[in-house]
C-alpha cells in the first residue's frame, strides 16, 4: 500500500480564533492585503494571502468532533504560543507600507545581522514578524 501522506494537492491551512469578525476581515484585507475567499455565516472567513490559506473564526464551545477544546482568542497577547513570520524582500519598506495601512508594530525594523525583522500583533493579539534575510540568496 502507498504512502498517502501527504498527498499532492494537499494545502495548509492556519486557522485564527478572533473576538471580532468585523475587525478582523478589515485588517486582514486593508492592512495586510489578504484575499476574502469565503465567509460563513458571520462566523469565520477564509482569507488568501501569500500563497497561503487563513480561516479566521469566532471562539466556541466544544463540539462532538472536538470534544474537549474550546477556541478562543489569544487571552494575554503578550503570552505567544504561535506566530506567524511573512518573510519579505524589504523589511523596512514593508514597516512603512504596513504602518501607513494601520499595523501597529512592537517597535521599529531591528537589524540582527542576518535578518532585519519587526513585530506587530492583529486586533486580537495574534504575533506576526515581519522578516527580510540579509546577505542570502
Amino acid at each position: 500500500m502507498a504512502d498517502t501522506f501527504p498527498a499532492a494537492g494537499m494545502e495548509m491551512t492556519h486557522i485564527l480564533v478572533v473576538g471580532d469578525i468585523d475587525a478582523s476581515r478589515s485588517f486582514y484585507r486593508d492592512v495586510l492585503g489578504a484575499e476574502i475567499v469565503r465567509e460563513y455565516g458571520g462566523t469565520s472567513i477564509v482569507l488568501r494571502f501569500a500563497e497561503s490559506w487563513l480561516l479566521l473564526v469566532t471562539g466556541g464551545a466544544p463540539t462532538d468532533d472536538k470534544p474537549d477544546v474550546t477556541m478562543a482568542p489569544p487571552a494575554d497577547p503578550n503570552t505567544v504560543a504561535h506566530a506567524t513570520t511573512i518573510r519579505v524582500p524589504d523589511c523596512r519598506a514593508a514597516y512603512e507600507t504596513l504602518s501607513a495601512r494601520g499595523a501597529r508594530f512592537l517597535t521599529p525594523p531591528h537589524d540582527r545581522g542576518m535578518e532585519v525583522r519587526c513585530f506587530f500583533r492583529d486586533p486580537d493579539g495574534h504575533l506576526f514578524e515581519i522578516s527580510e534575510a540579509v546577505g542570502q540568496s
